[in-house]
């Protein structure tokens, strides 16, 4: 940046020495804003330094990981990080938006398409475990298991992203519309739907972080199926209890 304005002081003054007319001027001044980038340059600048954050931040750990390592290898300087980014938090807050951007579905895909809840509920799960089970989520679950403890804000960074919500809701809302005749609250859809989730991804997701053998896709297919059976009939179950 200091390089730049010095090259547009020496050009301007050459132009005033050639000419003292104040066309020359304003065409000087003019010359100093044409080094800005564009906003679709800014854009395609800040995904280079996301970009070079996550595959470091994946492969090296959040410690080793250092913003002059960044801004090295994304051919930025420091100032020009810091115009994007407070500090390192910062940064990593962005990589997490970006790894749980890039896991969704895409905006047009019905996540509730299907004519019975069993079916819905089948399709969302196909979802859910794709995107759980991707390289991506399970190089972040595997950097936040290993650094939290020294990091504890990583953890915020990733619950703060708020993907785990989202789904909760979903699916919450999906049972007060399919299960109308059901006594479940507000509180007991939101307890069930997180009972889902982790009911659906936590063992697939141990096993292919190495605790046993990943699942094939055909055992992926029979863990979905049963995961939804057993949820629908726990969720009637406890309506059932509730009514008695």
């Amino acid at each position: 940046m200091a390089g730049r304005a010095s090259v547009d002081r020496v050009d301007s003054l050459i132009g005033v020495g050639e000419s003292q007319h104040r066309p020359v001027a304003r065409k000087a001044r003019k010359g100093r804003h044409g080094g800005r980038p564009s906003h679709a340059q800014a854009l395609q600048l800040r995904d280079r330094i996301l970009e070079v954050a996550t595959e470091l931040c994946l492969t090296e750990g959040y410690g080793a990981t250092s913003i002059e390592a960044v801004a090295g290898r994304a051919g930025v300087s420091k100032r020009t990080f810091y115009h994007r980014f407070d500090d390192k938090a910062a940064l990593f807050a962005a990589v997490v938006h970006r790894i749980i951007e890039q896991i969704r579905p895409p905006p047009g895909v019905p996540l509730l398409e299907g004519a019975t809840l069993h079916k819905i509920l089948r399709r969302l799960a196909g979802f859910i475990l794709r995107a759980a089970l991707s390289p991506q989520a399970i190089a972040l679950h595997r950097l936040v298991t290993a650094e939290s403890l020294r990091f504890p804000n990583l953890t915020r960074a990733v619950y703060d992203e708020g993907w785990a919500r989202e789904a909760t809701t979903l699916i919450g809302d999906l049972l007060a519309r399919e299960l109308r005749g059901a006594r479940l609250t507000a509180e007991l859809r939101s307890f069930a739907a997180m009972q889902f989730l982790h009911m659906l991804v936590t063992l697939p997701q141990r096993r292919i972080m190495g605790l046993g053998l990943p699942m094939t896709p055909g055992e992926l297919e029979a863990w979905a199926d049963n995961a939804v059976n057993l949820f629908l009939n726990g969720c009637r179950g406890l309506s059932r209890h509730l009514s008695a």
